[in-house]
């Protein structure tokens, strides 16, 4: 079976604990300490595969963790990193986050590897923590939690040229003899059950690829039908070709079936009806006598006024398939050379963190003000400082979780020193 989504739990690996031990060595305070280093935790990786198409391997096996790095030990021996999870997708696969629905990445046009969650630091062994005042540390220091997110896969078909249109009309047919694909073909309704790409090569001019989307009907977009299933893959298409039964070979009528398709597109997406768009009138023939002069005048009449021209062909003879994909040609050559791309909406700043207790206190030894506890640990480990985004995800944490609230109670003033674990800074209004 074709998947071309699915809802999947990723997480990183969680960093190892620093160790905590003393070696033993004569005229040195408990032996001295000689706590080794946690190893890194694993990351968790997303890589395009040019020889998968489907999302698949994703139907069964719901659940993906890399590796958690490995405690340090004693004698100052660092704990072994953990290992990273790569997974494998089609190229296309769009990935959101399932709550926000933003996009975290594209894996297209370029974007073939990328670094979705990172694994959480190493804790520090207690041997960083010996000082003149403090010769026996029995302190190490955790590693950092691993990153966990539940994620949503879209595989959204690049192709420069889509092909619409109700079930049974010929897509199939067609893109079979334009190209090099080797779709199903069959006398019954569904018969593509999977969106089918093929590559237009034309003679004296750049040839393109072209996607049979699976039937559209009425009421695709609310989800019925099988249409609804596959809108998405229209999205990076540049043109339409929307197909048309002309001959009424099963009694509909080709103009409403147009309408009807074109509603359906404009009710999934604005912007997405309004792509150039061509029609092919096919089945022209099992036309007898002046049938075809006179549905062909009534299509032309009806929409080319409103910019769609139409082009008379039979996918079965070959008539008018030449000038209709030439025309095609035309249309792209003339079309800015910008590929649809779903731009990050989404990185690790947004997680929200879990209402997990903290301590602000003043310490007179040090003379700072230190703040503590598994959401500052989680909030250090998930934030990049370095970044614009980082830092002032960084600020808005302090204001919303009610840390300087808490630490103007205490009487902070400004230019005094705020630690939380390894990061210091002088508190300013």
């Amino acid at each position: 079976m074709f998947a071309d989504s699915a809802e999947i739990y990723i997480r990183s690996g969680k960093g190892g604990d620093g160790h905590v031990s003393f070696r033993r060595e004569l005229f040195v305070a408990a032996g001295g300490p000689d706590g080794g280093d946690g190893g890194r935790g694993g990351d968790l990786i997303v890589e395009v595969d040019k020889g998968i198409n489907t999302l698949n391997d994703f139907r069964h096996k719901r659940k993906f963790c890399a590796g958690d790095g490995q405690p340090g030990s004693k004698k100052r021996c660092h704990g072994a990193d953990g290992e990273d999870l790569v997974l494998k997708v089609p190229e296309g696969t769009v990935i959101r986050e399932k709550e926000t629905g933003k996009v975290i990445v594209d894996m297209s046009h370029g974007c073939t590897r990328e670094v979705i969650l990172k694994g959480g630091r190493g804790g520090k062994g207690n041997m960083h923590y010996a000082t003149p005042t403090m010769q026996v540390p029995k302190y190490a220091q955790p590693g950092q939690p691993a990153q966990e997110l539940t994620v949503i896969l879209e595989l959204k078909t690049i192709a420069d040229v889509g092909l619409v249109g109700f079930p049974n009309v010929g897509k199939s047919t067609f893109l079979s003899r334009v190209s090099n694909a080797k779709p199903k073909i069959a006398n019954y309704h569904f018969t593509t059950l999977q969106p089918m790409l093929g590559v237009v090569d034309l003679e004296g001019a750049d040839g393109f690829v072209i996607a049979d989307i699976p039937g559209l009907i009425e009421g695709a977009s609310d989800g019925i039908g099988l249409g609804h299933e596959f809108l998405r893959h229209i999205e990076r298409t540049k043109v339409f070709i929307h197909m048309v039964d002309a001959a009424s070979t099963e009694g509909r009528d080709p103009i409403n079936d147009i309408k009807v398709i074109n509603n359906e597109l404009k009710r999934y997406s604005e912007e997405l009806a309004s792509r150039p768009q061509v029609i092919a009138a096919n089945k022209t023939d099992v036309f007898y006598g002046t049938e075809e002069e006179t549905v062909i005048t009534l299509l032309k009449e009806e929409f080319e006024p409103q910019g769609i021209p139409v082009f008379p062909i039979s996918a079965v003879s070959g008539k008018g398939i030449k000038e209709l994909l030439y025309y095609i040609r035309k249309e792209l050559d003339e079309l800015p050379d910008e590929p649809t791309i779903f731009e990050r909406e989404f990185d690790l700043t947004d997680i929200t963190f879990p209402d997990e207790p903290y301590t602000v206190e003043y310490d007179q030894k040090t003379k700072m003000y230190v703040v503590e506890g598994p959401r500052i640990e989680k909030m250090l480990g998930y934030t990049n400082l370095d970044s614009e985004k980082g830092f002032q995800f960084f600020q808005k944490f302090l204001h919303t979780s009610g840390i300087l609230e808490e630490l103007k109670a205490l009487g902070i003033e400004e230019g005094d020193t705020v630690k939380m674990y390894d990061l210091q800074f002088d508190y300013y209004e």
